[in-house]
């Protein structure tokens, strides 16, 4: 890992160096040196004069590849500068999957130009690929796979894989289908080197690998590779027959652009962010976030004012009422995350919540008390007034257990409503925790102090 952060470094200041001494014919040495992933990287990673001027001295067949491994927004950026007869020519390069990918990326009407460029086979190839529903198996799969009949000897798929002269990219196993195409189970390649090559393939193939379900969200896929050590999955259709393969490295990449999501998002920005874009376009993007926060706070504040009579009479409570909120906000987040990621690998549904619920909220309890006998001393001694400490920290085992309520209760709601808890559940638990906080430590000083 730090290997790799280390040659990204490396690339960057190479990259900045270069563009500083302003020789195109160095820029364009230097590119060509490099493999299409370093190139995403660079452009990434740099402003958008200086990515301009290396997309400038990128060849033609080499620009599709790397407009799959930039992000979005990046990729956008690139689409602006490119001549459309250079990437529809490109993409005479790519292969299925690459030319698969990139079709996903582009946008209209650049996207039905380069459908029309093909011959009418593959545009309808590649366009039942794109009719699949987003983040669904459908969507992750490649149609590019090697099916064999299970009533075949392991020597006669042998000479057959030697006359096809290739297998498809990571293939580890080989679908076996009926004279109808339905799937039967998988042969492995180890199986087909070790075994005897005048057994069939019926008696050494695997049955225990069921086929995916084209439906199958993107997520659950992710899910099974992990918990069963997949390489490679085939992909059925309603009546059972082989539409595709699913390999680890599209589940990979799903990985990471699920893990951008989730990080991304509980700032209210998304994964595709460029870093680099231009400032009325991030300030837009950002806008609509701040504007909900500001409401967040605004209610706050107006629990606050509620109290301004008994503020106004025991300042010190203005100073302490911050306490409560922020450890109601780092407990319920603490929840909230948990929970947020056993939803993302299906390890929470109806069956398990309500227990789950009842353990968090034990958890908060526990916490409560502890914290609440420290800072409860410390506001005694720090102000000289013990009933201040005790009405704080009964205020503090009051937030700490309505924040992992809403810690629980939050994500889990959002998520049956369809709404990434990721996104909107900070927002939410921030909200929960600071007017509860502020209510319950000015509350109780209201009926007990005055």
């Amino acid at each position: 890992m730090t290997a790799g952060l280390e040659h990204n470094k490396d690339l960057l200041q190479q990259a900045v160096a270069l563009l500083a001494s302003g020789s195109q014919v160095d820029i364009r040495n230097w590119i060509h040196s490099l493999y299409p992933a370093e190139t995403a990287y660079v452009l990434e990673s740099i402003e958008l004069e200086d990515r301009a001027k290396i997309w400038a001295v990128i060849p033609a067949n080499v620009m599709s590849e790397i407009l799959v491994k930039v992000n979005v927004s990046v990729g956008a950026s690139l689409l602006k500068m490119t001549d459309r007869k250079d990437l529809i020519a490109a993409t005479e390069h790519l292969g299925s999957d690459g030319m698969l990918d990139l079709l996903h990326v582009l946008p209209e009407p650049l996207l039905s130009q380069v459908l029309e460029s093909i011959g009418m086979h593959k545009r309808q190839y590649f366009e039942k690929a794109l009719a699949y529903d987003e983040h669904t198996a459908g969507s992750l799969m490649s149609q590019d796979v090697l099916v064999i009949r299970a009533d075949v000897s392991l020597d006669v798929v042998s000479r057959y894989l030697r006359l096809r002269g290739q297998l498809p990219q990571a293939t580890d196993s080989l679908i076996v289908v009926d004279r109808n195409e339905r799937y039967q189970g998988l042969l492995h390649i180890n199986r087909l080197l070790t075994a005897d090559p005048h057994s069939k393939v019926e008696t050494v193939m695997d049955t225990r690998t069921t086929g995916l379900s084209f439906r199958m969200s993107s997520r659950d896929v992710a899910t099974l590779f992990e918990r069963l050590r997949l390489l490679s999955a085939p992909v059925l259709d309603d009546n059972g027959k082989v539409v595709g393969r699913i390999t680890l490295d599209s589940v990979i990449g799903l990985i990471r652009h699920e893990a951008d999501h989730s990080l991304m998002s509980m700032a209210g920005l998304q994964e595709d962010q460029d870093i680099f874009e231009p400032v009325v376009d991030s300030a837009k993007r950002r806008a609509l976030w701040l504007g909900v926060n500001l409401l967040t706070a605004l209610l706050a504040s107006a629990v606050i004012d509620l109290f301004e009579t008994t503020i106004q009479q025991i300042v010190i409570l203005a100073v302490l009422m911050p306490i409560v909120a922020s450890m109601g906000g780092i407990a319920g987040s603490q929840t909230l995350t948990l929970v947020v990621r056993g939803l993302a690998l299906r390890q929470i549904s109806g069956i398990n919540s309500g227990k789950l619920l009842n353990k968090e909220v034990l958890v908060g309890l526990v916490n409560g008390l502890i914290w609440a006998v420290v800072v409860s001393c410390v506001a005694g001694i720090w102000f000289d007034n013990f009933h201040i400490g005790i009405l704080l920290g009964t205020a503090m085992i009051i937030n700490l257990v309505c924040a992992a309520t809403a810690g629980v209760l939050i994500p889990v709601a959002l998520d049956k409503m369809g709404i990434d808890p990721a996104l909107a559940g900070g927002v939410l638990l921030t909200t929960v925790t600071d007017v509860v906080g502020f209510m319950a430590f000015l509350g109780l000083a209201t009926l007990f102090l005055l």
